[in-house]
């Protein structure tokens, strides 16, 4: 009965705290824990009790007793080996919300504080490319990045030696909070990635140059690019390298021919 009574002295009476509140984010279906430093509780106190945004009791301690799980929390709360730290199984979206640890000795104090937001993971991703667009010195390459609610796309444009997102990274909040974005790699592949603060999901292109072959296509309606002018002047050194290693070898071919001869 006693306890009951300090349950609703302490709801009629709550006094603002001044414990920092940490933020926390959960896994639909997974556990937390909420830490409690026992050192803070202090000797001769009245009760402790974890609260639920303010009005739902979960746990109370009395002195030299055992915690007391409330209420239709039972099977839910997993207590600590330390005394008033508590574990939440199997959180829900509804068990989002701020999660309370209060002692009363002559004020109520607070001794920690978890806002609490459960989320569920992210649906998959796709990266489509929607159009190619080459031309004599330029190609554009747009991409569409879809989630199950959202999408977003963006433009990339490449030159003979770059590629350049058009606005620079996109990103936007999706439908259900989480966050969708379509960037472009250090090695010019394009990433379509949606997560939130408990999950992530990615899909990547192929190398952009796969889609936009620039180094050689820029040159595809000019005999004078450089690409061009790089691949004749290969070419061209090749075909002197390999006459020259024919020619020294149809000359000592010749010579070793010629010595026989005179030796007989």
């Amino acid at each position: 009965m006693f306890v009951f009574v300090m349950v609703a002295l302490l709801i009629c009476t709550e006094a603002p705290g001044s414990s920092a509140v940490t933020p926390v984010f959960v896994q639909t279906g997974q556990d937390v824990f909420l830490d409690v430093n026992e050192a803070d509780v202090p000797e001769g106190f009245v009760i402790f009790l974890w609260r639920f945004n303010g009005t739902n009791n979960l746990v109370s301690v009395s002195p030299n007793s055992k915690p007391n799980i409330l209420g239709n929390y039972t099977g839910r709360i997993e207590l600590s080996e330390k005394k008033y730290s508590v574990t939440l199984k199997n959180l829900q979206n509804t068990d989002s919300g701020v999660y309370r640890a209060r002692v009363t000795r002559t004020l109520d104090k607070t001794l920690a504080e978890y806002k609490v937001t459960v989320q569920d993971p992210v649906s998959p991703v796709g990266l489509t490319v929607d159009s190619v667009s080459p031309s004599s010195d330029s190609c554009n390459l747009t991409v569409t990045c879809s989630s199950v609610d959202s999408h977003i796309s963006s433009t990339f444009t490449c030159d003979d030696t770059t590629c350049s997102q058009e606005g620079g990274e996109r990103s936007e909040v999706t439908k259900s909070g989480a966050s969708l974005q379509v960037y472009q790699l250090s090695n010019a592949s394009i990433i379509c990635n949606h997560s939130n603060q408990v999950s992530w999901t990615q899909d990547m292109t192929k190398n952009i140059w796969v889609f936009c072959p620039l180094r050689c296509v820029a040159g595809a309606e000019s005999h004078f690019s450089v690409c061009v002018v790089k691949t004749v002047v290969f070419s061209v050194g090749l075909v002197i390298m390999v006459s020259a290693v024919i020619t020294v070898h149809l000359m000592e071919k010749i010579k070793k021919k010629n010595k026989t001869k005179n030796e007989q």
